[in-house]
């Protein structure tokens, strides 16, 4: 049996794992992290871990709003856990250490306050998912009828959501005179930074209009872009990572070569020289934001349905198929592009041929139903917003229909071989009901979704140009199956 992580273990690891170089014990925190999944430990972290040598000012508390898991996994072995880089040329392992531990926040709510209220505190950070905003993905304004929102304003010293956390703990610093920190969405959010502005400003105003006031003119909320790719970690990963480090850790990550932050510089208490780490700071990060979530994510969203309609467990398993690239292709060049305005010397020939490549990387065994979940929450950013622009100039949306066909078909949970699919959605219930309502008619399906105004918003059910082609993408994939659908595609 192997020992387990932990501090006093880390000089027993092979020479090949890079470890911090920097002593933890000195590490203060400045930075508390809502939503501590594989992603941000795979991403935000590192680029924290990176600069933690020069500045030890930036450790990071991070925080489950839902699951202890993670907290059960790292608490024992001092919150250090390994990052494993893979490629078709192998694995690169390294320890991370930013995180000094982590808060599961349904059963220690005044400790995450206190936490977040400490003056040293000048950074709150977010990676709690589209869904975690409580917010209307169509409109991106707060959901004032959602439970979690509607718990936090009545019992606001114990929060449940990101939000309630957030304006709770921005109220008792302005009462104690504590200056704001600045709070950082990290999240797949068209204008993340303006998104999470308007849901803490309607927030706070619904707590006091004066906390409105100051939430509004005094807390800064920055855009970001973030890319990387996180597969879910798999049994057969931490026994691998076991095996190699000679040690146990119980919840490694496992991501990709590529990584990328772009992020706007508007920290009024400081941060961490994330630049140093490879951050890029910008003055406005909206034409990256849109880069990222049209050409990664919607494409992503895209092969996720349709591969897993088509029987392919991963996004390589799709990509190794001829017709699917040609989608993708198709879908990135024709469809995409020509709604992105990017700056001066931004290359996005070599970004979406190294997309194709990302996407193909065998060693990344990211599986189609992980990507799949919550499409409620992510259809809007993914790839509504670039049907709406297509619309607006009159050209073609055939991919991009294909793709919100695709999720109709995956939402009503039963796959093309009459198998249960498991669709994770905070909206399955009700996306469900509307199926099995519909039956097997294109036409009733198409119809009843189109009516779910979070997603489609009041515009598009009226514009029979996509009405009509969802419909008849989705009724391709009734008669002909996703792997036929996406053969018979025409070329570029």
């Amino acid at each position: 049996m192997l020992p387990r992580l932990s501090n006093a273990i880390t000089d027993h690891l092979p020479p090949s794992v890079r470890r911090p170089r920097y002593d933890r014990r000195a590490v203060t925190t400045g930075i508390v992290h809502l939503g501590v999944g594989a992603f941000h430990r795979a991403h935000q972290a590192v680029y924290t871990d990176d600069v933690l040598a020069q500045d030890p000012r930036w450790g990071i508390v991070a925080a489950s709003l839902r699951s202890p898991e993670t907290y059960d996994a790292l608490a024992s072995q001092d919150s250090l856990y390994t990052v494993s880089v893979r490629s078709q040329a192998g694995e690169d392992l390294r320890l991370v250490g930013a995180i000094q531990r982590i808060i599961v926040a349904p059963r220690a709510q005044d400790d995450l306050l206190d936490v977040m209220t400490d003056p040293r505190v000048r950074i709150v950070s977010l990676t709690v998912t589209e869904k975690g905003y409580c917010h209307d993905p169509a409109t991106g304004a707060l959901n004032e009828a959602h439970p979690d929102v509607v718990h936090d304003l009545t019992h606001p010293a114990i929060p449940r959501s990101a939000p309630g956390f957030i304006i709770e703990a921005l109220r008792r610093r302005q009462a104690k005179g504590v200056l704001p920190f600045t709070v950082l969405s990290c999240d797949n959010l068209p204008s993340n930074g303006q998104t999470v502005r308007q849901v803490l400003t309607r927030f706070a105003e619904l707590v006091n209009p004066d906390l409105g006031r100051f939430v509004a003119n005094e807390v800064s909320c920055p855009s970001t872009m973030v890319d990387r790719i996180v597969p879910a970690t798999t049994d057969q990963d931490r026994a691998r990572i076991g095996e190699a480090l000679g040690i146990e850790d119980a919840w490694p990550v496992v991501t990709e070569p590529f990584t990328q932050w772009v992020i706007e510089d508007r920290f009024p208490q400081g941060r961490p020289a994330w630049e140093t780490a490879g951050a890029e700071f910008v003055v406005d990060v909206e034409p990256y934001e849109h880069m990222k979530l049209r050409l990664l994510n919607g494409s992503h969203s895209t092969l996720a349905y349709l591969g897993y309609l088509a029987g392919y467990e991963t996004v390589a398993d799709t990509m190794a198929d001829p017709a699917f690239v040609r989608l993708i292709e198709g879908l990135m060049d024709v469809e995409v592009t020509p709604t992105l305005h990017m700056p001066p010397g931004a290359d996005l020939t070599s970004y979406k041929r190294a997309l194709i490549e990302r996407f193909k990387n065998p060693a990344l065994k990211h599986r189609t139903w992980q990507i799949a979940m919550d499409g409620s929450q992510k259809l809007p950013q993914r790839l509504l917003g670039t049907v709406r622009d297509r619309l607006r100039e009159g050209t073609s949306i055939a991919r991009l229909s294909l793709g919100v066909a695709a999720w109709m078909r995956y939402v009503t949970g039963v796959d093309e071989n009459g198998a249960p699919i498991d669709v994770r959605d905070p909206m399955a219930a009700r996306l469900r009901e509307l199926a099995d309502r519909a039956g097997r008619s294109a036409e009733n399906l198409a119809g009843a979704l189109f009516a779910v105004r979070e997603i489609f918003g009041d515009d598009l059910p009226q514009d029979s140009r996509f009405t009509g082609a969802v419909t008849n993408s989705l009724k391709s994939l009734y008669e002909k199956g996703a792997k036929r659908t996406v053969s018979n595609l025409p070329g570029r």
